[in-house]
């Protein structure tokens, strides 16, 4: 089974969360992910509001886990640390 990552993030710094986008997306790929949506238009149901939404789909829910814990992503997520607010929820579909 594949699995999502889902992303719901605020910028407060945009030049450093610019930096984080530039290395992410190649540590994303490297795991075999790739976007599927990335700060497209949206409509805000429920719960809290984030103006930047990201859903990258993975081979399985343990390569997205292992994308998230290498060392190429943890160097890019500390670009975001301090330049944003960010929920992260990684979940395997059903297909």
């Amino acid at each position: 089974m594949g699995a999502l990552w889902i992303a719901h993030v605020t910028v407060t710094d945009a030049e450093a969360y610019g930096k984080y986008a530039e290395l992410a997306g190649p540590a994303i790929a490297a795991h075999g992910g790739r976007f599927i949506a990335r700060g497209g238009r949206y409509v805000q149901l429920e719960g809290n509001d984030r103006a930047r939404n990201v859903v990258a789909v993975f081979p399985s829910l343990e390569a997205a886990e292992a994308c998230y814990r290498s060392d190429a992503y943890q160097a890019a997520l500390d670009h975001a640390r301090g330049a944003s607010e960010r929920d992260l929820v990684i979940v395997e579909t059903t297909e």
